[in-house]
């Protein structure tokens, strides 16, 4: 899941104004994925809660950083 979210982000880089939404959008979506991941480890106590919840906040991060991306070309 993060490598596709790293060549999403990667792709939405080099890609022409035009197609860098679609690319932004896939990011989008599989940030949200990865969040739903980590709270389904959490829940079923499959990893450590504190680097989980650290994976979480930078996900967030990602998340809004994606968002002001997608704002920005709009």
């Amino acid at each position: 899941g993060i490598l596709s979210l790293l060549e999403a982000l990667v792709m939405a880089k080099h890609a022409p104004k035009a197609h860098k939404t679609v690319y932004l959008l896939r990011a989008t979506a599989l940030v949200e994925l990865l969040g739903f991941q980590l709270r389904l480890l959490l829940e079923q106590k499959l990893a450590n809660e504190t680097t989980t919840h650290q994976l979480q906040a930078k996900l967030l991060e990602i998340g809004r950083m994606c968002g002001g991306w997608l704002k920005s070309i709009s």
